[in-house]
């Protein structure tokens, strides 16, 4: 999936640059599709991975993940709203901005009930168990928006550069294909991560929590 999202804005829409132009928009697809989807994706599957390492460091690695994709999310931003600004052009005017929007502001809320519950020795435990499966389901529901969000900027891009001609579109030229095909590998890698994560036998298996444990005695033959 990364591979042809390289191949196909570097072969097909001119590849990458900082210059205020398509080349600085092509930065937009890539950062999304790496921290939306990749990376976001990556971080949902850590407990199941790692369902064995200790909590804490199973918890750190996930959190750290989601850092990174939060970072390329910043900077795919950044390189779209430069871009329509020196352009002249509107921003979050489309469906595929809307639904963008929208799976960034979860992504945030996520990631921040996420840490102040999950990482700080402080939050309640009742809490923590409460929030947990909306925890679970939002991640879902936040790949699945991503997902959307992709396939749309996707369609969007290929109109843009293909719908300036009467059906250059609908003649499937290369670029068309190759931008078509990139959208099924996505739909497919978030299907097979949503089976992933709904498998219950895969599940990390139910234990205290590590960080929160107090030190066991000495002696102690408990593990």
């Amino acid at each position: 999936m990364l591979a042809m999202v390289i191949v196909w804005l570097k072969a097909y829409l001119g590849g990458f640059a900082w210059n205020g132009g398509l080349q600085e928009f092509n930065v937009h697809p890539l950062c999304m599709i790496l921290g939306m989807i990749f990376l976001y994706a990556e971080a949902t599957l850590v407990y199941r991975v790692l369902r064995n390492c200790e909590k804490l460091k199973v918890k750190l690695i996930h959190a750290g993940l989601l850092c990174f994709a939060l970072i390329a999310m910043i900077v795919g931003l950044v390189a779209v709203f430069t871009f329509h600004n020196d352009s002249h052009i509107s921003n979050l005017y489309s469906l595929h901005s809307w639904c963008g929007i929208a799976t960034i502001s979860m992504f945030c809320a996520q990631f921040v009930l996420g840490f102040l519950i999950f990482l700080f020795p402080e939050a309640n435990s009742d809490i923590k168990s409460t929030y947990l499966s909306l925890h679970q389901f939002f991640g879902g529901a936040i790949l699945v928006l991503a997902a959307i969000s992709t396939i749309s900027g996707i369609n969007e891009k290929l109109f843009f550069v293909y719908a300036k001609k009467p059906k250059s579109y609908s003649q499937l030229p290369g670029g068309a294909v190759f931008g078509n095909v990139l959208g099924i590998v996505v739909v497919i890698f978030v299907c097979f991560i949503l089976f992933i994560l709904q498998k219950t036998e895969w599940k990390r298996p139910k234990e205290e929590d590590l960080f929160f444990e107090p030190i066991l005695s000495e002696g102690s033959d408990n593990e």
